[in-house]
């Protein structure tokens, strides 16, 4: 399951990353954190989630990393990051070595827009190919996709695609087809599929109606299930949808928050060809209350919210396939975590529990927030 990063609040994107196959994530800790050998400063830390519990290894370079810093995870234990400077975008590798970090320059592009600006740059989620991570870097008219690692020369381009484009979504397990958000010259936006084989090659995904703004948020491969940010009810709302299906897509009523925006973090994997049956995780953000955790599922027509664990790292997570949700937090200088989130077998309308794992941290006590029903 992939989540594009105009899912979140203001386009910040998530700060914990997680790898494809869940083996490792990687996150910026901001500069002021605790002091551990050097690390005072914004560095890369790296969890190891396939233990029995979790660990995080500060990965700390020359000098502090900067505020547009983004790092992915490899399922090797290396982390990519991406360090923009002005027009030019550099990538390397960074891995433990010993008590210090190793660095692997892997080159950098280079994106100025036609007015001459420099451009943006973002890395797409992480890849289903094991190796590869891929960036998108919007200019005026058109949207470059390029291959900044797994290549064999550095960073490869290998599409340019007509407008401008934003998000990201994997809809395949061969990194081949690319689902991104395009605006055209009426500034209407719309999910395509860009196929990454033939050149780019651009396909219609969603078209809700003929000018609404039709984003795709997030898509898991097992199950179809797709998730759906549009306003042709006439305000922006969540539906959901299956993959390659024709039927019309749905907006839950229980979706529907009046002083609350709901972003996708993590689907539970493993559904084959079941996505009414699909656990969704959202990260829930309140005017003024920060940020708690829903839980739904479109069988059960009910979303759950419950307050997150002290200390959890918003919008991080992911589903196990027998329906944990796994929350990491880390707090002051205590040891990172993952709390649990457990929906019973079986279970339709999703009695949930919130429960901290063996490391610690243990969840804030429920604060009032209730389910909200309706589908």
């Amino acid at each position: 399951m992939t989540v594009s990063e105009t899912a979140w609040p203001q386009g910040e994107g998530p700060g914990f990353v997680v790898a494809a196959d869940g083996s490792y994530a990687a996150r910026i800790v901001p500069p002021g954190g605790p002091d551990e050998g050097g690390t005072a400063g914004r560095h890369v830390e790296r969890w190891t989630l396939g233990g029995p519990e979790p660990f995080a290894v500060p990965l700390p370079v020359a000098r502090p990393e900067s505020a547009g810093t983004e790092a992915q995870p490899l399922p090797d234990g290396r982390v990519l990051v991406h360090r923009p400077e002005g027009p030019m975008h550099y990538f390397s590798l960074l891995y433990p070595s010993g008590p210090d970090t190793g660095e692997q320059p892997l080159g950098a592009v280079e994106h100025v827009r036609a007015d001459g600006s420099p451009g943006p740059l973002r890395l797409l989620p992480p890849s289903p190919v094991p190796g590869r991570v891929y960036a998108l870097a919007p200019g005026l008219h058109s949207t470059a996709v390029w291959l900044v690692a797994g290549g064999a020369f550095g960073p490869e381009h290998l599409a340019e695609i007509p407008g401008r484009c934003a998000g990201g979504v994997w809809l395949d397990r061969e990194a081949r087809m690319l689902a991104v958000d395009r605006t055209d010259e009426d500034g209407v936006t719309k999910a395509v599929a860009v196929d990454l084989e033939r050149a780019g090659e651009v396909s219609p995904l969603l078209q809700i109606s003929e000018r609404s703004d039709d984003r795709l948020l997030s898509a898991d491969v097992d199950s179809g299930l797709l998730l759906i940010r549009s306003n042709a009810p006439g305000q922006d709302r969540l539906a959901w949808g299956v993959l390659g299906s024709a039927l019309p897509v749905r907006f839950p009523e229980c979706l529907e928050l009046s002083e609350a925006r709901l972003t996708p973090f993590a689907v539970q994997p493993g559904q084959d060809l079941l996505p009414e049956h699909s656990a969704v995780a959202f990260r829930v953000d309140g005017p003024v209350s920060g940020s708690w955790i829903g839980v739904w599922r479109p069988v059960g027509r009910r979303l759950h919210q419950l307050p997150a664990p002290r200390g959890w790292l918003a919008g991080g997570g992911l589903w196990t396939r027998d329906g944990v949700l796994r929350l990491p937090y880390a707090e002051g200088t205590g040891p990172c975590g993952l709390a649990r989130v457990t929906w019973p077998s079986g279970s339709e309308t999703g009695e949930v529990v919130l429960a901290a794992s063996s490391a610690g941290g243990p969840a804030s006590p429920r604060d009032g927030r209730g389910d909200r029903d309706g589908g």
